[in-house]
């Protein structure tokens, strides 16, 4: 059988080139969020870290339905929650988490939250998702429960204590709200929403049906080492990019 090297993540040598390409992927993932059913009015945003002003962010316009956004649709909002790039406001709950959360993770740089239907079903149980198959295995010990649910997240010390839960893992469920997810690239923190969404329905439905069988400790472990990596993250989404931009090419505009 012939080798196979996995690509990777590329390296950039001009950060405007960075940028746009951050820009691109976060777009791109508003759209296929949008596919997936994960879009519900004005609520969800996700974030990408600007690789030269690293205390911005871009997000998102309030109110731009998920399916529409293009590159140019993205807005930049400082530490201080202040659009200084774009015409259209910011939503606040998106400044108040993600701004939390990108500060205390400088390891990040994407950070993405939506309101899909699995995962605030799952939310309202108050329980981490168990190892019941190999997808879900890559969030195996990796993700947190945010148990203290106060209403619309419109304060950064609320935002401050998502963080503090979540700590150095890649996805947090906020309970009776939501999951938030995270990566060192937008296209890891776009795949593990989608697959920490789907291994939610996954688990529900299994319950439903009877009572499932988790797999071990050992065996779970050795699969999150397999498939939680950050690159398989974002190896995992480059289908996704390539069938949504093939598909619906305007998006990069």
């Amino acid at each position: 059988m012939p080798n196979f090297t996995r690509p990777q993540p590329p390296v950039f040598e001009r950060v405007e080139e960075e940028r746009l390409h951050r820009k691109q992927r976060l777009a791109a993932a508003f759209r296929l969020f949008a596919r997936f059913g994960f879009s519900e009015g004005t609520a969800g945003h996700i974030t990408a870290r600007d690789p030269e002003f690293t205390d911005h962010f871009w997000v998102n316009p309030l109110g731009k339905y998920f399916g529409h956004i293009r590159v140019s649709d993205l807005i930049l909002v400082d530490r201080e929650g202040e659009v200084v790039k774009g015409n259209a406001p910011v939503n606040r709950a998106a400044f108040a988490i993600h701004s939390q959360v990108h500060e205390a993770r400088p390891d990040i740089v994407a950070a993405a939250h939506a309101h899909s239907l699995h995962g605030k079903s799952w939310s309202s149980l108050g329980r981490l998702l168990d190892p019941l198959t190999q997808d879900a295995c890559a969030f195996y010990q990796d993700h947190a429960l945010f148990d203290d649910y106060k209403g619309v997240v419109l304060d950064t010390s609320e935002g401050k204590r998502i963080a503090e839960s979540l700590g150095d893992k890649k996805a947090v469920i906020l309970r009776n709200h939501g999951f938030l997810t995270v990566g060192q690239t937008v296209d890891e923190a776009a795949f593990w929403y989608i697959s920490f969404e789907r291994s939610a329905q996954a688990q529900l439905l299994a319950e439903a049906a009877g009572k499932p069988l988790p797999i071990d400790h050992e065996t779970a472990t050795f699969t999150h080492n397999q498939v939680g990596t950050h690159s398989g993250g974002w190896f995992s989404f480059q289908p996704l990019y390539d069938r949504i931009v093939g598909e619906e090419p305007n998006l990069l505009e």
